[in-house]
């Protein structure tokens, strides 16, 4: 397969079995300076969506064998390909046509015979909706704004960056576009404690890293039906480490250190690195004397400082 040039063209799939629109849509899409990728069969386009992820696909409506109804949903259900705008090509103008269309998970529609200055507007259109969007997860993920946006009504994930994407798939089991029962259980615990005024769960913890998340209201951000989640993960070994370089803190230092940021006792810190409270006290007195701090408050502070945190530590 060719390698496409991501940065310099924007990426159109054209889906359709007739080699005359192929012909036809091809050379003015080309003309007008789309990188063109085409397929004959909705096999051949979920393949081709699915690993060149174009900026926007025009697919015809009737094809023999899937059709491009069902080969729509797929791409709609597969978490890769679902934000790809899909313009239907259809003969058929009949109600019902249309609504299978939007059903399926077209974004718009044109009809057959097939005018190319009206597909051309259609597909500007889209794709700078397109780029717009996806400027927008690659910002999010830039400042570590891992982002999903989840359906209330049936848990469906409609909307995430590379990012969370990654974060879901390495800590549950992802089903294409639904929610993994752990986030759907997450959200009805953090509504709650949202309403209890308490701090919301740890969404996972698996001894070495932290998934945590914050549930953003629908109601301030205009869309009622949908919950917005910003994830974020604490890697406990790479915070570790990232205190040693910072302060040159030995590796037992660090790790007393990095839990006194979590709010921990010095009890609590004997009993994850198994040792004594005493212990635990005398490795902390190292520790103030290398950040030039006296209490606790101050040395957690520095710690969550380095490592990228947003909130103090009190007192232990």
């Amino acid at each position: 397969m060719t390698t496409l040039d991501r940065l310099n063209q924007d990426i159109v799939l054209i889906v359709d079995d007739v080699p005359e629109n192929l012909s036809l849509l091809h050379d003015a899409l080309d003309e007008a300076g789309y990188a063109v990728l085409v397929a004959t069969h909705g096999e051949a386009a979920l393949e081709r969506a699915h690993h060149v992820r174009p900026d926007v696909i025009l697919l015809d409506a009737l094809m023999p064998g899937m059709d491009g109804f069902e080969v729509a949903r797929r791409l709609k259900a597969d978490p890769v390909t679902q934000p790809i705008p899909i313009v239907f090509m259809t003969g058929l103008t009949e109600t019902e046509h249309v609504v299978a269309a939007f059903a399926a998970g077209g974004a718009d529609y044109v009809t057959k015979p097939i005018r190319p200055p009206e597909v051309l507007a259609r597909i500007a259109a889209h794709m700078a909706n397109a780029r717009q969007m996806k400027q927008a997860r690659t910002a999010l993920d830039a400042f570590g704004q891992a982002t999903v946006v989840v359906r209330r009504t049936d848990g469906r994930l409609l909307w995430q960056t590379p990012l969370a994407r990654r974060l879901l798939a390495e800590h549950f089991t992802v089903d294409h576009d639904r929610a993994p029962p752990p986030l759907a259980a997450w959200i009805a615990e953090a509504e709650q404690a949202a309403r209890d005024g308490r701090t919301p769960p740890v969404l996972a913890d698996d001894g070495q890293r932290r998934l945590l998340a914050s549930l953003h209201d629908p109601s301030r951000l205009g869309h009622e039906g949908e919950w917005l989640l910003v994830l974020r993960e604490e890697n406990h070994a790479a915070a570790i480490q990232a205190l040693v370089a910072a302060f040159r803190l030995t590796a037992r230092e660090a790790e007393v250190l990095y839990w006194v940021s979590k709010g921990k006792t010095n009890k609590d810190i004997g009993d994850i690195l198994g040792t004594s409270p005493r212990t635990v006290n005398k490795h902390l007195e190292h520790v103030f004397e290398k950040l030039g701090v006296e209490t606790r408050t101050a040395a957690a502070n520095q710690a969550l400082a380095k490592m990228g945190a947003g909130r103090g530590a009190g007192e232990g």
